[in-house]
């Protein structure tokens, strides 16, 4: 069909579409399949990777038949193992709950950016460094059902099929706007086990579509605005180091505590509180880092979906179970 439709009925109503950040960026299915594709064109020998990280990027590498080398962060998200990176190795780091900015510039200064391989899924608002590529994860920042964008200077190769379960991941989407976060529950479940396709597919128009009507200006500053209502109330008891100033458009407040039975006392008072990997605890030994970030740390919401009051209300919960 060669010419766009007229009249009929009405699709979804959305704003007119803006720009999106990182026009530069290739546009795919999930932030696992870019990275799929991106080793697939670069064929790295090895990939030195944070035990602190879920396994769909683990999955990437086996689906390419790249060697994972692991390595070992500390609770600020450093780096602590000594990484020999060979000429064929690249260094993948993740810019965790998009706070660990100056971490990211050391280690662009320490090692070949040209070996760097930064994950931003979980910082959106933190724009590409010069480095081999960025990956981002749209999905955990604003309301589309999939998406992945990678920046990189490597040539990647558009894939030929389109991404056309989109629509089925949206059924969470519509059913928390409907109706409850709780009754939408099992089909965000089903949406994220259909990611398991690793797959390279292009972005799909309903995702493509939303995400060009993000008030991403707005949006960048409610969760700086949040982002430091907490930290203004709760950082005397985070063990993280975390300064507010160097920080733009986090996806949470990540508050390291330990207070055992806080998150599932947040929950219960529907204050949904994620944890960040659960898998990494079957393979972590019993007094490692990688065990203790995933048990201890509570990533607050903060982004824009909320306000003061919202944020007051996390923090008097919060207060009121640590000083019970």
């Amino acid at each position: 069909m060669s010419e766009h439709a007229i009249g009929g009925y009405f699709e979804l109503e959305l704003p007119q579409p803006g720009l999106l950040p990182y026009p530069q960026a290739y546009r795919y299915g999930s932030a696992r399949s870019a990275f799929l594709a991106l080793l697939r064109a670069g064929k790295p020998g090895r990939v030195w990777m944070p035990r602190y990280l879920c396994d769909s990027m683990f999955a990437a590498l086996r689906e390419a038949g790249v060697e994972a080398v692991p390595y070992t962060i500390n609770e600020q998200f450093e780096v602590v193992t000594e990484i020999d990176l060979q000429a064929a190795d690249w260094l993948y780091y993740v810019d965790y709950f998009g706070v660990c900015g100056d971490v990211v510039t050391r280690l662009l200064a320490q090692f070949d950016p040209g070996q760097v391989v930064l994950d931003h899924c979980q910082a959106f608002f933190s724009p590409p460094r010069p480095c081999l590529a960025v990956i981002y994860s749209p999905r955990k920042f604003f309301g589309v059902p999939d998406g992945g964008l990678i920046v990189t200077d490597l040539p990647l190769e558009a894939p030929p099929v389109q991404d056309q379960l989109s629509r089925q991941r949206a059924d969470a989407l519509l059913e928390r706007l409907a109706a409850s976060p709780e009754s939408g529950y099992q089909a965000y479940v089903r949406g994220e086990a259909s990611l398991a396709d690793l797959e390279p597919r292009r972005m799909s128009q309903l995702t493509s579509r939303i995400l060009a009507s993000v008030d991403f200006a707005a949006v960048r500053e409610r969760r700086n605005r949040n982002f430091r209502y907490l930290h203004e109330r709760l950082g005397h008891l985070n063990r993280l180091a975390l300064d507010p100033a160097r920080i733009d458009g986090p996806m949470c407040y990540p508050l390291l505590v330990d207070a055992e039975g806080l998150r599932a006392w947040l929950i219960s008072q529907r204050i949904f509180v994620a944890t960040y990997w659960p898998d990494v605890v079957e393979h972590a030994a019993s007094d490692s880092t990688e065990r203790r970030l995933v048990q201890q740390v509570l990533p607050l919401p903060c982004d824009q979906r909320y306000d003061e009051s919202d944020m007051a209300r996390i923090v008097a919960l919060c207060t009121q179970f640590i000083n019970r």
